[in-house]
């Protein structure tokens, strides 16, 4: 199950436990990236990035590669992606996303042009090596800076999730992003929209749902089981008492420290980071735990907004994010249709329900 504490953030005091031979290999390899010619950026040491997994299917469009794989079996797609290996991919779902993140870390390094302290990509696929090719050819092709692949060669990746020190993991699977959220790694679903926004090229924005996504499915259990009324009055009664963490509370608390260091340049007004809170709480009627428990976890969020039951879709097609969080579907599929691109978070009560209504669960065998 989703371990309650998560993976904890990587801080720099942590450097200090590392063995010293680890160091001596970092520092060799930073003199040996430095004394060459090439303008593109050293990736950040893992310990201090904010690490970003993505899959294959999530960064590009393969769609039509995926059915070839699904019809006539591995080895007639891996020769096909071999074959038209100078071709370059389409852009995916997580492209807009990966792009945002490359350009906070351009920001960042004319801020800190020594500080590790960046957004670090990883292509994290269960792809065979040999369409590795085609992949590094997408990659240059739209300058992205991805220097680090895992390619499991048909074995599922989650189990490299924690050794890369992922912040959070993106994929088109979601058996794996359920797997990945048991392990207590942030995970998400991600699906294209169906028509298209245009996205912010100077600012990074990324919205999240509250329940089961930020926070615990505390409330949300509340709410299915015995009505919004007894879920008013639990609020109000334990309005002071945090609510537990839910899956995505660590990568928002990334974000934040990234945040922090524009604002410790004076930056706060011009920071290419921002976030949103949306959900379907009822600002009056309990709201004020959900602003309580982020103050006593000592972080912002940028703009908050209660929409008491509205659909989040129209309000999503004004914020343009790049990347839409919440644990419930439906709210997936509304912003999907209004052209929000959107990632799932399997977790908590809301995957037994859709709509509000409880889904039939399948019979378990004998």
């Amino acid at each position: 199950m989703f371990n309650p504490y998560g993976p904890s953030l990587k801080q720099p005091s942590e450097v200090t436990t590392v063995d010293g031979g680890e160091e001596k290999d970092w520092a060799a390899a930073k003199a040996f990236f430095d004394n060459l010619k090439t303008n593109k950026p050293r990736p950040p040491k893992p310990r201090f990035a904010v690490t970003i997994a993505v899959s294959s299917r999530t960064l590009f469009n393969m769609v039509a590669e995926r059915k070839i794989y699904e019809e006539e079996g591995v080895e007639k797609y891996v020769a096909h992606q071999v074959e038209h290996e100078s071709e370059p991919l389409k852009p995916g779902a997580a492209f807009p996303f990966v792009q945002a993140l490359m350009n906070v870390n351009s920001r960042l390094r004319e801020l800190y042009p020594d500080s590790e302290e960046l957004f670090d990509i990883v292509l994290m696929t269960n792809n065979h090596a040999q369409v590795g090719v085609r992949l590094i050819n997408s990659i240059n092709h739209y300058d992205l800076t991805i220097e680090r692949f895992c390619m499991t060669g048909g074995k599922s990746p989650i189990g490299y999730l924690k050794a890369y020190m992922t912040n959070l993991y993106l994929s088109k699977d979601s058996e794996k992003v359920t797997e990945a959220i048991e392990e207590g790694i942030a995970a998400a679903t991600m699906f294209m929209p169906e028509t298209e926004n245009e996205l912010s090229d100077t600012q990074l924005r990324v919205a999240f749902d509250g329940d089961a996504v930020l926070f615990s499915d505390e409330s949300e259990i509340i709410v299915k089981q015995h009505g919004l009324d007894t879920f008013f009055e639990h609020e109000k009664e334990f309005e002071n008492k945090p609510l537990a963490q839910g899956p995505l509370k660590c990568f928002l608390e990334a974000l934040g420290k990234l945040q922090r260091k524009f604002y410790a340049k004076n930056e706060r007004l011009n920071c290419p980071i921002r976030t949103f809170l949306v959900t379907a709480r009822s600002a009056a009627s309990s709201g004020a735990r959900v602003l309580k428990t982020l103050r006593s976890w000592g972080l912002e969020i940028d703009e908050a907004l209660f929409l008491a039951g509205a659909p989040k879709g129209p309000l999503l097609q004004k914020i343009k994010p790049h990347i839409f969080f919440d644990d419930q579907m439906f709210h997936i599929e509304g912003a999907q249709e209004l052209g929000t691109i959107s990632a799932h978070v399997p977790y908590g009560i809301g995957q037994k329900y859709h709509r509000g209504k409880l889904i039939e669960q399948p019979a378990k065998k004998e």
